[in-house]
């Protein structure tokens, strides 16, 4: 269960490493001595080049590194949702892995509970707490 694959290993301690302070105080710097040294090369196109190649280079790697990271940190807080809704008495188990849904099903689903704020907003207003679950299993 525990077992990763180097990708993830690789894309994870990237995501942390290039999310410190420190790189992007490195990142900055490298552009200020690219600025500084553009005299230096009479800001030639090869001069220009060489930041314009890096940094969609960086970029371009740097997605996939993001997007590798997002969907695992996004894929294990739906789970632990999941698993607070299987958990709790009275909630819907229909909402578990609701993100696998349809756009026209998840519109219904957020209606239903637009409508169950508003009513809760419009019973705040007269007094009424708003604490309990709409819904009774008596």
């Amino acid at each position: 269960m525990k077992k990763t694959t180097w990708y993830s290993k690789f894309a994870k301690a990237s995501s942390r490493f290039c999310g410190r302070p420190i790189v992007f105080a490195l990142s900055v710097a490298t552009i200020l001595l690219w600025i500084i040294t553009g005299p230096m090369f009479n800001y030639s196109n090869t001069w220009q080049l060489v930041i314009n190649t890096a940094t969609t280079i960086i970029t371009f790697l740097m997605v996939f590194l993001i997007q590798s990271t997002q969907n695992r940190d996004t894929e294990a807080i739906q789970i632990k949702l999941d698993e607070l809704i299987r958990a709790t008495k009275g909630a819907h188990n229909a909402l578990l892995d609701i993100e696998e849904l349809e756009e026209i099903h998840l519109d219904a689903f957020r209606a239903k509970y637009e409508a169950l704020a508003e009513l809760a907003r419009k019973n705040t207003e007269n007094g009424i707490l708003d604490t309990d679950t709409p819904e009774t299993d008596d």
